[in-house]
């Protein structure tokens, strides 16, 4: 039973997370929407880290792999959160990178529970066209092309 409700709760956070990243990455790049959706990503992504965790602990034969990858999954998120919040010396890559990884990192899981059958490709293909990406975001930083920000 309790299994049942973590899991539930587990899938309906990581897909609301998913979903507010995706957000998160199409509005403007200011305090507001991109902020709010932001911040709701992160609290969204601890429970779907706790819930991962949780759930290992229950059945650790055949989870156990679930705790590792929550927290360096988490770890991501952590350092995306932390990074715009604190925004210490070039704390813009730093938001990139964290938020970027962990939406990889979740966008994996996703994939592979739902199209397993592709065998590694599920697991390898997220990270193949997420990393070009967020390297090239993080060049843009880098070089102050990006973010365009709606400037009124």
């Amino acid at each position: 039973m309790i299994h049942t409700v973590l899991l539930i709760l587990h899938m309906l956070t990581a897909v609301a997370a998913l979903l507010l990243g995706m957000g998160a990455m199409r509005v403007t790049k200011q305090k507001g929407w991109h902020s709010r959706l932001g911040n709701l990503y992160h609290w969204l992504f601890v429970i779907v880290a706790a819930t991962a965790a949780l759930l290992a602990t229950l059945d650790w034969q055949r989870l156990w792999w679930f705790l590792p990858v929550a927290i360096f999954s988490y770890a991501f998120a952590l350092l995306g959160f932390a990074a715009a919040k604190y925004r210490w010396k070039n704390w813009m890559r730093w938001h990139v990178t964290g938020q970027g990884g962990s939406f990889i990192a979740m966008s994996t899981a996703a994939v592979a529970n739902n199209l397993g059958h592709l065998g590694w490709l599920a697991w390898l293909a997220p990270t193949a066209i997420g990393v070009p990406i967020l390297m090239w975001f993080s060049r843009e930083v880098r070089a102050g092309r990006r973010p365009k920000y709606n400037r009124v």
